[in-house]
This record gives structure tokens, sequence and C-alpha cells, in this order.
């Protein structure tokens, strides 16, 4: 079939009520609905979820992650370590093309090489750029006939040097910043690469109209293949819309109008979900529902550093009263009644279920226990809550009701609780600045390793420079961490990991939450569409049954 054809019968279709499949024609296309829109499909700045999603259709790394969040080959079908875990060494396929542009001679995607690694990583480290991935290639050793820290040694042997052991390393060369890109195009588009993305992924983009539909058809010239040698993706396209609306993305789900749905939100919990957490009986021929911890832990934070004037004059610098909000609301009711049981109650410590270190039985965090916390308000001067002036919890709007839950049960301890609901981006700032005494905050994980969670207690990694948003600080629990970074045994790890985690629940600079589950509803004619603790969407073994 013709490509312009072919992309009039998508037009058609993601306009119409069809499910998946032309009657006419053998053509499947799988679509979702991105409600907070999509602003550029550059790897280089693939920091959220929603840009993740379909920049890891349209890219490929050296690596990539399996859904048991294990390391396995991508672009490099083989690599090797040193002894002393500094040097990695990744051996390329020959059989991967970019994707047919303009760019290319012909316009016919250029096989990729080793050199094509070298341009992508020195962009992504190139200030100009100013890519959010900047961060992942910090470890790198620099000197001698490696002065970036990496190189091409030939064609398809490409070499990465760290300046210490870091075990995490190459978890980390899955994320979508690690991509290949080819300079032609890159150099060509110019800041408008992220609109005309030139990948070596499963699938390339046809058409992108602004807040109203993104279509990405089939790579014919693909490279990977199933377990039985076939050619993948078995999808002919993706159709991704861009209503903002939850009710209005909820409908065109019901209608068969897309094939998958994400989370869960309170404009339709009620209505897919029985008040246990499973799917309603009355779904269970039209849809699936796929269920699992998710790494996100979320949570409440305190700015703590009594440096700084804002919380040297906070009632909140004392820990007491930390302690005290932490002990002082039922985490198990609130889960059952707000989330219908989806995800677990944070009764442990900052590192989410899903990975290793997580430890109930060593690490026992905060249980509802509303004696203790009166007794903690009282140590802190505010007995019954006299004295207390009510505290201020800022929030965005999707988390409202949980801050209302708590608001509720701390007003019942005599803690009184102002709520503020900020917009995203002024938000995210004032937290990045220190603005903000109380906020409420989530970390999903960039990396499948306990370390990223912990990181965000380091002192190292203050805000606005890292993502250590309360501004905690201890010295012990620096040179945990810093231990933790030079550290390769398990055991050892999972003891640094544990006691790290401890000290956080012990100073109280977060309120854990939840440990997230995601949720995914999928149309019951949709195969292979699976979930993992990374909720990564991977369509590339996706099929429709009749």
């Amino acid at each position: 079939m013709k490509i312009a054809a072919f992309i009039f019968l998508l037009l058609v279709f993601v306009t119409s009520c069809d499910h998946g499949k032309f009657p006419d024609q053998d053509l499947s296309v799988f679509r979702y609905n991105e409600s907070k829109g999509i602003s550029t499909l550059d790897p280089a700045f693939a920091r959220e979820q929603k840009l993740i999603w379909p920049v890891n259709q349209l890219f490929n790394g050296l690596v990539q992650m399996d859904d048991s969040l294990n390391v396995v080959p991508c672009i490099a079908f083989r690599w090797e370590i040193s002894e002393d875990g500094r040097i990695y060494t990744f051996y390329l396929r020959r059989d991967v093309f970019f994707h047919d542009n303009k760019v290319f001679k012909g316009g016919e995607g250029r096989l990729v090489n080793a050199r094509d690694f070298e341009y992508s990583f020195r962009r992504i480290m190139d200030p100009s750029v100013a890519s959010t991935g900047r961060w992942i290639l910090e470890r790198l050793e620099k000197g001698g006939d490696h002065p970036d820290g990496f190189k091409a040694l030939d064609d398809s042997t490409f070499r990465i040097w760290i300046s210490q052991r870091f075990s995490p390393f190459l978890g980390i060369l899955t994320m979508p910043y690690a991509c290949v890109v080819p300079g032609e195009a890159v150099e060509y588009y110019g800041e408008e690469f992220g609109r005309n993305p030139v990948g070596t992924g499963p699938f390339c983009i046809k058409i992108w109209r602004e807040d109203e539909k993104l279509i990405l058809i089939k790579n014919p010239d693909y490279f990977e293949t199933d377990d039985e040698g076939n050619k993948l993706p078995y999808l002919d396209a993706i159709a991704i819309t861009f209503i903002k609306d939850k009710q209005s993305e909820f409908l065109e789900f019901l209608n068969g109008n897309l094939d998958f749905l994400n989370g869960i939100h309170p404009v339709y919990k009620d209505v897919l979900l029985t008040p246990s957490g499973k799917l309603n009986p009355d779904f269970h021929d039209r849809f699936s529902m796929i269920s699992r911890p998710f790494l996100n832990t979320e949570y409440l934070g305190f700015l703590v550093d009594t440096s700084l004037k804002i919380v040297k004059e906070s009632q909140l610098a004392d820990i007491n009263l930390r302690m005290a909000i932490n002990y002082g609301f039922d985490r198990i009711k609130m889960m059952k009644y707000l989330r219908n049981n989806i995800g677990q109650p944070a009764l442990s410590g900052f590192i989410p279920e899903g990975l290793p270190a997580f430890d109930q039985e060593n690490v026992k965090g905060y249980s509802y226990n509303p004696d203790t916390a009166r007794y903690l308000l009282s140590r802190a001067g505010y007995p019954e809550g006299a004295g207390l002036s009510p505290i201020l919890l800022t929030t965005t709007s999707d988390y409202l009701d949980i801050c209302e839950f708590i608001q509720f049960e701390l007003s019942r301890l005599g803690i009184a609780v102002n709520i503020e609901v900020a917009t995203g981006a002024s938000f995210r700032n004032k937290i990045a600045n220190s603005n903000l005494l109380f906020f409420r905050g989530s970390w999903i994980a960039d990396y499948p390793d306990a370390e990223n969670y912990l990181s965000l207690f380091y002192s190292g990694n203050k805000s606005p420079v890292g993502p250590n948003y309360t501004q905690y600080s201890d010295p012990v629990y620096d040179s945990l961490y810093l231990a933790a970074l030079r550290s390769d045994d398990p055991d050892s790890l999972k003891m640094l990991y544990n006691s790290m985690d401890r000290m956080i629940i012990d100073s109280a600079p977060v309120v854990p939450l939840f440990y997230d589950y995601s949720v995914r509803f999928i149309s019951r004619n949709i195969q292979g569409l699976n979930s993992n603790p990374m909720n990564l969407l991977i369509l590339k073994k996706v099929k429709y049954e009749n």
C-alpha cells in the first residue's frame, strides 16, 4: 500500500469509532490518550512519563529494560564490564538503521555506528543543549585517550569509562536520554528536531497536529524479532490523542475509541473498580485490568534545613511535630476509601515495594497511632494543639482528596492544616527553590535501584541542583550513601540501604503516604500489552486479536 493512502486511512480511523482494524484493510492501530500533552519527542528532554512513552516507540539505546527490570541487549548485542567495574565495552549490532528521512542520501536511513553514540552522548553533555538528562553521564572519567569519558573504538565497539564502580550505571543507560540520534537530523532540524524526530525505534513519526493527534507508523526496517523470529512491531500504527478532560477521556475509552486507560482517577475510579480494587464485573467481557507494584513513592515533604530563615522560624522545624503528623492519620483507611486499595500504604520507609531493598521487617515506618501523635504534639509544646498555628500544605489538584483526608484526620488531634492548590509548573518551581515548607511530592524511579530514592536525602543533591527538595542533611547519612555507591555486594548494599531508610524515618523530613501500583485497563482484543514496575509503555509486541 502506498504511504499516502496508508496515512489517509489512519486519519479516517482516528476520527472514527472503529475498533482497532479497518473492515477492508488489515491495518491495526493502537489508540491511547495523553491528557497532559506532548511538548517534544527529543529523547534529550524525555523527563516525564508523558514524553518517555512516545519517545520509547521512536528511539533505542545500547541496552533496554524488560518487564522484570532486567537489563537486556538492544542496539548493543553484548557488553563487557571490567573487573573494577569502571569500564563498559559495548558491541553493536550491524543491522540497525535510522528511520528513512530526507536528511540522508536518497532519503534512506543509514546504518547506526559507534560514532553516533559518541555524538549523542556529547549532545546530552553540551550545556547549550540544556538536556534534562545531562546528569546520567556525571560519573564519567575523562582523560588520556578518552577526554569525553567515552569513545568509539571502531564502527561497532563503544566504550565508556566511569570514575568509580556504580552498580546502577547499566540501568541508567536504559533511559531515553541515552538513546542514539543521528547528527545529520539534529543539525538539519535544529531546535525543531523534537518535532521531527529521527530514531531507530519500532515506529516512526508521520503526523503531529498540536493538541489534536500524533500518529506513529510501523518502521518496516526495525531490527528486533519475537521469539519465533517474526519481525517486530506487529502493529501498523499508534494514534495518540490529547483530550485534557478526564471525563471525556473515560467516555472515549468506554465507547471503544481508545484501547488503553492508564491509572485511576476520581472521575472513573468507582465506575471501573470495586471497593476492594478489582475490575467491576460489569466490564469483564470488554476490558482486562493489570495492576502491579510501580516504583513510585507518594509522600508529603517538609523543608528541614534550619539554616534557612523560612525553616528556622517555622513550627515544622521541630521533629516532634513532624513525627506527630506522621502518626496522626490512618494510611490503611486512606488507601481503602480514596484509592480502592490500589497501592500499598507506606508503613515502611521511603524505598517502595518492588525493589529488593524494600524491607518491612527491618524498616518500620509510621502506623496510625493517635495517642503517640498527641504525646509528640505535647513534647513539641502544643498539648492538644494549643498554641499551634495552622500549617500550610501545598499540593496539586490531583491529590487534593488525599490532602483533605489528612487535613480532617489531623484536625481531630488539634493540628490545623490549610491546603493550597498550585499548578504544576508553579508548584515544581516553588519546591525546587525551597519556597514551600510543607508540600505534596512523589518520586518515580529514573532507574530501578534504591539508590535513586535515597539520593533525595544526600546533602550533595540539595535542590535546585539536585532532587533533595527537603534540604535534608546528615553527615552519617552522607557517609552511608557514599559507601553504597562504592559497593557492588548485594548483601552489603541492602544493609546500607536499609540503614539509610531507617534514618529517614527517624528524622522525618517526609511523610510517606503510599507505594503506588500501576493500573492499566485494556480492551479485550489487545494482546501483548504487559505491565512493569517502571510503568513503561512497550508497544512493539502488542497485537490485535479478533
